[in-house]
């Protein structure tokens, strides 16, 4: 369900950026937020993903600071940067919360992958690989073998009629 509400939101904010007009947004009830909205209608006629954009962009200039002040070693250390990533998601879900558009977006999305573009592109992956083909045919050549093994005994055990020899 999550999935599909998600999927939803984001063709929403899609439609909402090639629409080409300005969408009213509701804001949501709390003090935060309300700050939040104060900086949206500060810049009138600008649509609400232009006032998102706006908004990660001092959050990303934080974000990009504290990665720098890391080892590039040190970028792929998940312990190092989770609480700086933590953040910055937190946020793009916060400040989309009050704006009212949906989150994840198009916008959202856009920054995460130049996110690990920039800082995750080089960092080993767990990839899984084929296992050895000793292995492989063990495990393909077992349940081959053992069908008709299981034919035979059904077929011995059905021809007394009542399952006993």
């Amino acid at each position: 369900m999550k999935g599909a509400v998600g999927f939803i939101g984001v063709f929403l904010s899609f439609l909402s950026e090639i629409s080409g007009h300005q969408l009213q947004f509701p804001c949501l009830n709390d003090a935060y937020c309300h700050s939040v909205c104060k900086i949206c209608e500060d810049h009138p006629g600008k649509p609400p993903m232009e006032c998102l954009s706006y908004l990660f962009d001092d959050y990303l200039h934080l974000f990009n600071n504290q990665m720098s002040s890391l080892n590039s070693t040190d970028w792929c250390v998940w312990d190092k940067v989770s609480s700086f990533y933590s953040d910055f998601s937190t946020y793009t879900e916060n400040i989309s919360d009050c704006l009212g558009i949906p989150w994840p977006n198009s916008l959202v999305e856009k920054l995460f992958v130049n996110i690990h573009a920039a800082y995750f592109k080089a960092c080993p992956t767990e990839e899984f690989s084929d296992p050895p083909p000793g292995i492989v045919f063990a495990l393909v050549i077992t349940p081959i073998c053992l069908i008709p093994v299981m034919v035979s005994l059904v077929v011995i055990k059905t021809k007394n009629g009542d399952g006993t020899s």
